[in-house]
């Protein structure tokens, strides 16, 4: 193992086992680096690898202090890798959430509240018959995010947040290349709807599957 990773292990065992908690200041470079049997060099190069990675916060003139390892922060990092992906990498991100969010759908069956299922509803009434794609695009993610949000994991909620920049731009390419698409949309919006207020978790789970794979399915035959 290289002498940084060596480090970043041990910092992390630090945290995993309660001796730094969220919010904790670290001890001085030198006392850490002797109590931890490693080099100054090397635990400098494992504090700014996992600040990247919004594990530890360095302030300057201040300290270094371990985040509040908020799922949200940490997932930031995915975030960034995310951003750069490749065009042939959609599928994969599409399979990913098709994983994801129909498990996420169906355990928010059971905890939506009433004002969140009318809130949704007013969103797709808003949207109307016709929306042009963008509007369409703009409103599926928020109305996902709504369901997702509702299901009480924030783990779950930021992996999915992660995941579903990569995928926008094929779903505005799918809106205006297939004919259908706006109408199916909405349809299937309406279905997990119903099955939400139902608290019907397995319908709502199957039609966020039809939903997600539905745009899969057409990506494949495209590509």
């Amino acid at each position: 193992m290289a002498v940084t990773d060596e480090a970043i292990e041990k910092i992390k065992g630090m945290i995993v086992s309660g001796a730094l908690r969220p919010g904790d200041r670290l001890p001085k470079e030198s006392e850490l680096a002797a109590g931890l049997g490693l080099s100054r060099n090397s635990l400098r190069e494992a504090v700014r690898a996992l600040s990247l990675i919004r594990i530890l916060d360095v302030r300057q003139g201040d300290g270094t202090y371990v985040t509040s390892l908020d799922p949200q922060l940490l997932l930031e990092a995915l975030s960034f890798v995310v951003d750069f992906h490749r065009d042939d990498t959609v599928l994969e991100f599409l399979a990913v959430r098709r994983i994801l969010e129909p498990a996420a759908t169906a355990m928010a069956a059971s905890r939506i509240s009433e004002q969140q299922l009318d809130a949704l509803a007013n969103q797709l009434d808003k949207l109307g018959n016709a929306p042009s794609v963008e509007e369409l695009v703009a409103s599926d993610l928020e109305f996902h995010r709504g369901i997702v949000q509702s299901s009480g994991n924030s783990v779950l909620c930021s992996l999915l947040d992660g995941l579903s920049g990569p995928t926008t731009r094929a779903r505005i390419w799918r809106g205006l290349t297939q004919e259908d698409a706006v109408s199916r949309t909405l349809h299937e919006h309406r279905a997990i709807l119903a099955a939400l207020r139902d608290r019907d978790a397995e319908a709502a789970r199957s039609w966020a599957t039809v939903h997600i794979a539905s745009v899969e399915q057409w990506l494949r035959s495209t590509l």
